[in-house]
């Protein structure tokens, strides 16, 4: 574990906003708490970076490796028609990837997702079943975290 990834903290919106999953060797895997739409978010654990460019080639590499993971993944686990991916940082400035699976029908289909709709929280039960669905499909380096709650 270099020194970058023992200073890294999760921007408190982040923490507040999502469900931690667990970690790839390179980001930290969580689940957007909103219902609505299958959302999963990849933060490379690395203190202080905001920007792709801020990562290392070896990092960089490593998050494309992890994000086409997630992406293959989430398309299949939850028949999306069109993955969005997106790393926009206004609101949040720490280096973020968000994954939404989309599909037509969708509550925002076909625009973006963001602040169209008040978010809906998931169950305990629906956060099990997509812990467990995302654990069995994700063929990488990935650990899980138990969800103590």
């Amino acid at each position: 574990m270099d020194e970058l990834e023992l200073e890294f903290e999760l921007d408190t919106r982040l923490a507040n906003d999502c469900i931690v999953l667990g970690d790839f060797p390179l980001s930290r895997l969580l689940l957007m708490n909103d219902a609505q739409y299958p959302w999963f978010i990849l933060v490379p654990r690395r203190a202080g970076a905001t920007e792709i460019y801020h990562l290392s080639c070896e990092d960089q590499h490593q998050l494309m490796d992890e994000s086409s993971e997630l992406a293959e993944t989430m398309a299949d686990s939850f028949s999306a028609q069109k993955m969005n991916i997106a790393n926009l940082g206004n609101m949040v400035p720490q280096l973020h990837i968000h994954h939404i699976a989309r599909r037509e029908g969708d509550p925002a289909w076909p625009g973006p997702v963001w602040g169209k709709h008040p978010t809906i929280p998931y169950t305990k039960e629906k956060i099990d079943q997509i812990r467990s669905r995302i654990e069995s499909m994700l063929t990488g380096e990935v650990s899980f975290i138990v969800d103590k709650k």
